[in-house]
């Protein structure tokens, strides 16, 4: 089961003064529709293990690897045997690296990775992740250290393998694949504006395209739309300042860049499947059950 639910958002808990979290599962139960902020790597290890956002589903077959995205609403389905690796990483202790947030941008809800379709990547996520088990089980001197470090390296091969020539002309189209670093230019700039007055005109202009080219070769990089990357960022913003209880929810957001409060609501419900101000009252949920000492167990029952 799912320890801490609240409708259909989960308080992810970790080890005191950590933000990653292994756990071994060979319990095969479903879970639900759910989401929560940290990022979710899955390794099936026995047997297969399927995914389900928006009514796709994403089969993992023994061996394979999935990345969810922080904030996907997303339901687990499991065989009646088998085991699997999931891995929790909230990733705000990296806010300081600007190319993170255009990173989670190119990922797809779920990324899935194999030997068949990316033997080199799928080789070296398999050593990292394998590294990071080991770490986290023995706990050993300065292991955070470690696991972080191996964390970074793998977001970042994920990104280089993202917009590489091969693959990018594959998936985004020859193009897309001419212009990845333009792109990557582009959105660094939206992650660090997104509060001001931003038009696609003005964005389009940054990038030396016309609005309507720039429109496709945008959506062709990052699988969404200009106006929903922005309103994406926003919202993602608005989340570090909903935190903060001296702001109201009407501050936060005009100080995220939205015109009105019932713009704001009605994109934050869309995006995060709540209200801001429940959004509040989840994390003030959360931060009580850090105070209380409720800490996750090495190896778990549920997820």
């Amino acid at each position: 089961m799912i320890e801490h639910l609240d409708g259909i958002f989960e308080t992810v808990t970790f080890r005191e003064n950590m933000q990653i979290r292994i756990s071994d599962m060979d319990i095969c139960e479903d879970f639900p529709d759910h989401w929560h902020t940290p990022m979710e790597i899955i390794h099936a290890t026995k047997n297969w293990y399927k995914i389900v956002v928006d009514g796709r589903t994403y089969r993992l077959n023994e061996g394979e690897i999935a990345i969810i995205r922080p904030g996907t609403i997303h339901a687990l389905h499991a065989p009646d045997t088998g085991s699997r690796t999931i891995y929790l990483a909230d990733l705000s202790f990296l806010g300081g690296i600007s190319n993170l947030e255009t990173l989670l941008a190119l990922l797809p809800p779920v990324t899935t990775i194999t030997p068949e379709r990316e033997p080199e990547l799928y080789r070296k996520a398999v050593e990292l992740l394998s590294f990071m088990e080991e770490e986290y089980a023995g706990s050993r001197s300065f292991y955070d250290m470690l696991l972080y470090g191996a964390l970074i390296e793998l977001l970042g091969l994920l990104g280089r393998y993202a917009i590489s020539p091969s693959v990018s002309a594959n998936t985004l189209g020859p193009q897309s694949a001419k212009y990845a670093e333009r792109f990557l230019y582009v959105c660094n700039y939206i992650n660090e504006h997104c509060t001001e007055d931003l038009s696609l005109e003005t964005i389009a202009g940054i990038a030396g395209f016309s609005k309507y080219h720039f429109t496709r070769l945008f959506k062709d990089f990052t699988h969404t739309s200009f106006y929903r990357y922005l309103n994406k960022k926003r919202i993602s913003h608005a989340e570090q300042l909903l935190i903060n209880p001296k702001y109201s929810v009407t501050e936060v957001a005009l100080q995220s860049g939205f015109s009105s409060l019932s713009a704001f609501i009605r994109m934050f419900k869309q995006l995060k499947g709540c209200t801001p101000t429940e959004f509040k009252r989840m994390y003030s949920l959360d931060c009580m059950n850090r105070v209380d000492g409720d800490s996750a167990p090495d190896t778990l029952s549920g997820k």
